[in-house]
């Protein structure tokens, strides 16, 4: 299939996407791409004959993600290791600092199956529900530490610290490190794998995660205590178990991703909801709605914008559209969330809302583990804050709020408010 759509507008609006310029609102710009169709073709080109798509709509965006025969996360799978992976690990002093290279979010299946049942067996939902005390008691604490002092800024007093601390219990990381890790993610936040170098400053930070990673291995191995990385080192099922550099990617997931969407969906979140009074309102008024307003703002302003890139695996076509085998499919989860065709007034937020599904935490087999987790801190998050703080408003003029540039996670620098 040798057919091209021409080059459209859509260079400036990709560009302005997935460099992080329209952090603060890119739901103009989706909305346009959506209008150009389902597939909207981007000028980022990996290699001779290959194409990059974004997929705007829901119903493609999750025949994508769902459709692994057709659609792969690895492209060595389908022997693209000289385009995608000298991007992505030859910067790198030791290809093993590639730090998710052997996570489940890089692999499809049988090692997804067999990653995902061994990670599984130490990430219950009873484990999960079990941890409801210990997160309400984090959050108090940390609400505890400025009720005197009548402001605050949410993202550093408490959208960050209370994810971190969470997972950091989890995982067992001292306390102590939980700064380092902040810079450490933020480096990793802010790369598009296969899409482009990452910067020197960037790749010592990815080295330093790598070999702190390592460190609490041999740690745990040496000492092993009641935690979840612990359990992970120990971990034996039918005489399977993770590998070394299995283990190394699955701990730096788990550090990363168990902090870093759920920080950005309490900023975002909170922020959101102060930008619609009549939605926090209602939310103050009957706090059992925010549950259902936790998947809602989900939906209408989650953290992620596009999910991980996936890779046609044979010639096909998609949304009317011939893809060739290698082309490039980058979902943007936060387009297909207001897809006009699935929801009913996509751009208004509504925390009462029925929701068929959204996929902010992606779908199919890929779809986030981590889930349960991000909707429980979500609960006893924004339930504890507005409880303790009804009369909560911004501190600073809205038209100052910052945001931190990234092109598939987006967060907020700051959130100064009063209370």
């Amino acid at each position: 299939m040798e057919n091209r759509l021409p080059r459209t507008g859509s260079d400036e609006m990709a560009f302005g996407l997935l460099s992080g310029a329209l952090a603060a609102n890119p739901f103009p710009m989706l909305a346009q791409m959506r209008s150009q169709g389902a597939l909207v073709p981007l000028p980022l080109p990996i290699g001779a004959g290959h194409q990059t798509w974004m997929i705007t709509r829901m119903e493609d965006a999750v025949r994508v993600l769902k459709d692994q025969a057709h659609f792969t996360v690895n492209p060595t799978s389908i022997g693209m290791e000289d385009i995608f992976m000298a991007n992505s690990v030859d910067a790198l002093s030791d290809p093993s600092d590639f730090l998710f290279r052997d996570a489940m979010i890089s692999v499809d299946e049988p090692d997804h199956r067999r990653l995902r049942r061994l990670v599984s067996q130490a990430f219950t939902p009873r484990y999960i529900e079990s941890l409801r005390p210990t997160i309400q008691h984090m959050a108090d604490e940390l609400l505890d530490a400025v009720q005197d002092q009548g402001q605050m800024d949410l993202v550093q007093d408490f959208a960050y610290p209370l994810p971190i601390n969470v997972i950091s219990e989890m995982l067992g990381v001292p306390h102590a490190d939980q700064p380092q890790l902040r810079v450490w993610s933020e480096a990793l936040a802010r790369r598009m794998p296969g899409l482009g170098r990452r910067d020197e400053q960037s790749l010592a930070h990815i080295r330093a995660f790598a070999a702190y990673a390592r460190q609490l291995v041999v740690e745990k191995r040496q000492h092993p205590a009641n935690d979840l990385t612990s359990q992970l080192v120990q971990m034996k099922e039918a005489g399977d178990h993770l590998s070394e550099d299995e283990l190394l990617s699955m701990i730096t997931l788990l550090i990363f991703a168990g902090h870093e969407t759920t920080s950005n969906l309490i900023g975002i979140g909170t922020l959101t909801l102060l930008d619609h009074p009549d939605q926090l309102a209602k939310l103050q008024a009957d706090l059992s709605l925010v549950p259902a307003a936790v998947e809602e703002l989900l939906r209408f302003n989650g953290p992620v914008t596009m999910g991980a890139a996936r890779f046609a695996t044979e010639d096909l076509e998609l949304a009317g559209q011939p893809i060739n085998k290698g082309d490039v499919l980058l979902i943007a989860l936060s387009s297909a969330n207001r897809d006009e065709t699935q929801f009913t007034q996509p751009d208004e937020l509504d925390i009462v809302r029925t929701l068929g599904r959204h996929i902010a935490f992606g779908q199919g087999i890929h779809i986030c583990l981590g889930a349960p987790l991000a909707r429980l801190e979500g609960e006893i998050a924004f339930t504890t804050l507005l409880k303790r703080m009804p009369a909560l408003h911004l501190n600073v003029p809205r038209e100052i709020i910052t945001w931190r540039l990234s092109s598939n996670v987006r967060g907020l620098t700051a959130l100064p408010v009063a209370f």
